[in-house]
């Protein structure tokens, strides 16, 4: 399973879909799930049952994901805030940070209406106080990390790619595409 962790607006849910495509394995988010499985938005029931239940749930879906998941699955930005989800994720998947500064975040994310996260008097400063909390967190998480900057969607996977080629974890049949792939960019 590939894991992949980072800031809300930090581009796991597009990276994930791609990368899994290219490998031909299954996809998913784990807000989805959770949403599934709550029946109502993340946003909803962590508005109405507060964050301690909403992480509650959360561990228990990412539990059942990482021993059952064999694709690639992309984590909400706080999935890795308790050690046991930071431990499970580590042990029974490869895990790539997808590292944005701030700066990326909110300019990927500044119009977007639907992230709680932004919806505060200070969006930029409240990005700023997640990364400094945060970075540590996902980089305790994660086997590698991938710094986002602004490279597009399919030069990130590429960087992934190429990642697990190097370290010898990328299934054979994909081998020859990936290093195909990453010849062709200009």
């Amino acid at each position: 399973m590939l894991v992949l962790v980072g800031l809300p607006g930090s581009g796991k849910t597009t990276v994930g879909r791609q990368l899994a495509r290219r490998l031909a394995i299954p996809f998913v988010d784990s807000d989805h799930a959770i949403e599934n499985r709550l029946g109502c938005s993340v946003r909803e029931y962590f508005e109405r049952e507060g964050e301690a239940r909403f992480r509650d749930i959360e561990s228990e879906v990412l539990d059942d994901l990482s021993q059952h998941h064999t694709g690639v699955l992309s984590t909400g930005g706080g999935s890795v805030l308790r050690p046991e989800n930071r431990q499970r994720l580590r042990e029974r998947g490869r895990v790539f940070y997808l590292r944005s500064s701030p700066e990326e975040v909110f300019r990927r994310l500044r119009y977007d209406q639907n992230r709680p996260l932004l919806q505060v008097a200070d969006p930029m400063a409240r990005l700023r106080d997640l990364f400094e909390s945060r970075d540590p967190v996902y980089r305790e998480a994660a086997h590698y990390v991938i710094e986002t900057n602004r490279p597009s969607v399919s030069t990130l996977v590429n960087m992934i790619m190429r990642q697990l080629e190097q370290m010898g974890e990328l299934p054979s049949s994909h081998k020859t595409q990936a290093t195909q792939s990453m010849n062709a960019r200009p």
